[in-house]
């Protein structure tokens, strides 16, 4: 379960990253990406969203596949609409919802579209969870994963770097999403891949806080401090595709202690 609640996140940082260079009309996009480990395709994921001059919205699929599926059968989708204004993307609702062998687990997050968490809800194991009292040190001033990763990809539209810090609650805890330059390269176009030309490399890091974060790391911590410990931050690869004005992601690595996890494009529309 746990490496499966770490490619749900790293599906989640990828949501939004299918931006346009600008948002003077209504664009969208679906792409396509499969998961490797250990050369096995082990997870499928699709990401679609649609972006004008005032709105936002995405939605994330993502499932085990082949062997892996049917084995350990694992979904999870995570979901956003808000509002575009002055550069900036403000959240209206997030919901995320994993099912584990038959059992749900949902959250909501509801927002004032100026930058402010109202409401959040919670089921586990299909069962609804009594509210919260939410603490300002919590919420005050946080986004989604989605809004976090379409402003860095927005950013890079302009011919800025990927360089980004936002502030996450993710109904426990409150984190600092970062996104950190590494480098440009060229991939090559692969069986595995169908991106070829320039990319943006850049590292994505997790910063814990606040809230009740264990004190040995679990899910996407525990990968990504595995990955530190052998040098290698979970890192994603932007590419502009030929036929269009986006920049999208087209390759993710993230080095655990079970294995290496790829995620690569393989397909566009």
């Amino acid at each position: 379960m746990k490496i499966f609640n770490g490619v749900a996140y790293l599906t989640a940082f990828l949501a939004l990253s299918l931006t346009p260079l600008s948002a003077k009309a209504s664009e969208g996009k679906k792409l396509t990406y499969a998961v490797y480990t250990g050369g096995m395709n082990v997870v499928m994921a699709d990401l679609d969203f649609k972006l004008s001059d005032d709105a936002y919205s995405a939605l994330v699929s993502a499932k085990t596949h082949g062997f892996l599926g049917k084995l350990a059968p694992w979904s999870g989708t995570f979901e956003t609409t808000g509002q575009y204004k002055g550069e900036k993307f403000y959240p209206n609702i997030h919901k995320s919802v994993a099912v584990w062998r038959g059992e749900d687990d949902e959250k909501e997050y509801d927002y004032d579209g100026k930058g402010n968490l109202t409401d959040f809800l919670e089921v586990e194991a299909g069962k609804q969870q009594p509210k919260k009292e939410l603490s300002a040190d919590l919420i005050k001033d946080t986004t989604d994963i989605l809004s976090a990763t379409l402003k860095v990809m927005h950013n890079l539209g302009r011919g800025e770097s990927c360089s980004s810090s936002e502030d996450i609650f993710d109904g426990k805890r409150r984190f600092a999403l970062k996104f950190a330059p590494v480098s440009e390269t060229i991939l090559k176009s692969s069986r595995y891949n169908i991106y070829g030309g320039a990319a943006k490399k850049c590292e994505i890091i997790v910063e814990p806080k606040g809230g009740k974060w264990h004190k040995k790391p679990r899910g996407w911590m525990s990968i990504q401090e595995q990955g530190r410990d052998s040098g290698a931050l979970p890192t994603i690869w932007m590419g502009k595709l030929k036929d269009s004005n986006f920049f999208v992601p087209v390759k993710v690595k993230v080095k655990t202690a079970y294995g290496t996890l790829m995620m690569h494009l393989v397909s566009s529309e």
